[in-house]
């Protein structure tokens, strides 16, 4: 085949592929445009997860009749004039390619009027063809169509995800700047139901009340610092409040939001050693920086920055986040003298412990069945070490994290969070087959959700109830929790209710097979008792029995251990016994 040109529609499909890889993509150019032309009030219609419709109103500039035509074209922009403007780019379009790109695939129509005109004009674009311009009366402000997104290329339409995850990317990208943008009112509904709305006075934490939730707004931490040639600003989260994983972490550079690596590790470095492994901080953090110290002309999406100085903006996060944490959580002092009590002399819990044990009473002083002698297991050794545990005698509690037992085989230290792990998982898997039962709350909980997470759980709310949770909506964005899985009655009903909304985010098709599996290792992951929580000698007989009648004893339902196993042979020899190693 010889060397052609590509016409103009093919030319300007491949380039808006860079551009506009999803609805929300679209949203993004949308709404960055119009808070480049100075508006304070941005609507956005959503219907059928955008490959329907995504209009985008605003009250900003305006595009003037004249120049209508123009700003569909590609590569034209009134944000740069000169090569050198690149390196200096104070807005946050520039290349002069979104609405070009946009109206390549898809019937889109663009209303706009400037203050100066009496009238307005409406140019529709449709597979990238432009039609004629008409004048029309309209408000001052611009707003923009996008009808059948991607009906003109067929590969990109099919290999969008589900409508409820697309859904979720445009949720999570208008919360993102509803945020970064408090003095704008943001205004965003998918198929006439409402997910996000500030009220564009100006403050932060308002807007971050209004999202996440007055409970979460009032915990962030303010972070105010400003440094030779750049400022850190914004909310991050107490050492308290963590997720389990990195969505909520959110960086803007000179008001855009960026996806960098080396920030989000900035970040969590100033965590380190204050959060357990795994759990992530919640953050909304504005760097400002002078434009030449930043291209932001390296992602066709503008999605990813390059600082000229990486260690500058690397260190200013991470002193700045650190700083803040240590001065809104100051190092607890100890009154009186520190000393060591016996364990007859601490106080025991009570005995209402998460696990029920009805047989408790046909157990003898050691922990082992009344009628059970304590012979060695018949099976091999081998077999055991796969299909279950030896009948174990329990000696104690050791560093209130682990119990002691002894078994025919040697000694067994025990890990009690990962052991009652398995026991409620187990139950519950158990009784999913049939109906798991529920317990009513005397005081229903409220909990309210961004709306990426409200949008998430709404769906799944047939699952939760197979589950045992009543959940209901309770207006925009919240939910209130009317009863949970009766082994998970002492449970804070809004910690696992959050628990269960981490794993769906985790998941990009949380509706397949094993999906219940999973929730349920969440929620007991959260429900069993925790490292360092006294146990009396009767919960700690009841764990052992409970995890010797387990199928899975030997790991926790995430396949962590539930206890090491230290034979005689071993002792032996570390005492000598059979020869020194």
């Amino acid at each position: 085949m010889s060397i052609h040109i590509l016409p103009d529609e093919v030319a300007s499909q491949i380039a808006a592929g860079e551009v506009v890889e999803r609805p929300a993509s679209v949203v993004k150019e949308l709404v960055e445009n119009s808070l480049d032309a100075g508006a304070t009030e941005i609507s956005i219609i959503v219907e059928e997860a955008g490959k329907g419709l995504i209009e985008a109103s605003d009250n900003g500039a305006g595009i003037p009749t004249e120049e209508l035509v123009l700003a569909v074209a590609r590569h034209a922009t009134s944000k740069l004039s000169r090569a050198e403007d690149l390196f200096r780019v104070s807005t946050l379009g520039f290349r002069g390619e979104a609405l070009a790109s946009i109206g390549s695939v898809s019937r889109m129509t663009i209303t706009s009027r400037v203050a100066e005109a009496e009238t307005g004009a409406r140019l529709v674009v449709e597979g990238g063809k432009a039609g004629q311009v008409q004048p029309i009366g309209t408000p001052v402000g611009t707003v923009i169509r996008v009808e059948n997104l991607f009906y003109n290329v067929p590969a990109r339409l099919k290999f969008l995800k589900t409508d409820p995850t697309e859904r979720r990317h445009i949720d999570a990208l208008v919360t993102r700047y509803a945020v970064a943008y408090p003095e704008v009112r943001f205004f965003l509904s998918h198929n006439e139901r409402v997910s996000v709305q500030t009220s564009g006075n100006g403050d932060r934490r308002e807007v971050l009340a209004a999202l996440y939730g007055a409970d979460i707004a009032r915990q962030m931490l303010e972070v105010n610092a400003v440094y030779e040639n750049l400022s850190v600003r914004g909310f991050v989260s107490p050492v308290g409040l963590t997720r389990g994983n990195r969505n909520e972490i959110t960086f803007f550079v000179n008001g855009r939001w960026v996806q960098d690596s080396s920030l989000t590790a900035a970040l969590t470095q100033a965590y380190h050693t204050m959060i357990m492994v795994g759990r992530y901080p919640m953050s909304v953090l504005f760097l400002e920086i002078p434009p030449e110290e930043v291209d932001v002309n390296v992602h066709p999406a503008k999605a990813e920055v390059r600082f000229h100085e990486r260690d500058v903006a690397f260190s200013g996060v991470q002193r700045s986040v650190r700083r803040a944490l240590l001065a809104y959580t100051p190092v607890p002092k100890q009154a009186g003298q520190m000393r060591w009590m016996p364990p007859t002399m601490r106080s025991a819990p009570p005995t209402n412990s998460a696990w029920q044990t009805p047989d408790l009473e046909r157990r003898d002083e050691r922990g082992f069945p009344a009628d059970t002698s304590v012979e060695t297991p018949t099976a091999q050794p081998e077999m055991a070490a796969t299909a279950g545990v030896p009948l174990l005698r329990l000696i104690g509690q050791v560093g209130t994290a682990y119990l002691v037992a002894e078994g025919p085989d040697g000694l067994y230290l025990v890990d009690q969070h990962a052991a009652h792990e398995r026991v409620l998982f187990e139950r519950f898997m158990a009784q999913r087959d049939t109906q798991i039962p529920s317990q009513a709350l005397l005081n229903p909980e409220t909990l309210q959700l961004s709306p990426e997470s409200a949008r998430l759980l709404e769906e799944q709310l047939p699952v939760m109830g197979k589950l045992g949770f009543q959940v209901e909506p309770f207006g925009p964005n919240t939910f209130v929790v009317r009863a949970m899985p009766a082994l998970l009655a002492s449970s804070d009903p809004a910690a696992a209710l959050r628990v269960v909304i981490e794993d769906f985010e985790e998941d990009e098709t949380p509706l397949q097979d094993e999906i219940e599996a999973k929730i349920v290792a969440r929620v007991c992951k959260r429900a069993a008792v925790k490292a360092g929580q006294v146990l009396s000698m009767e919960e700690q007989k009841a764990l052992l029995a409970d995890l010797e009648a387990c199928d899975a004893p030997r790991t926790c339902p995430h396949g962590r251990p539930t206890m090491i196993h230290l034979s005689i042979d071993l002792l032996e020899r570390q005492f000598g016994r059979k020869g020194a190693r």
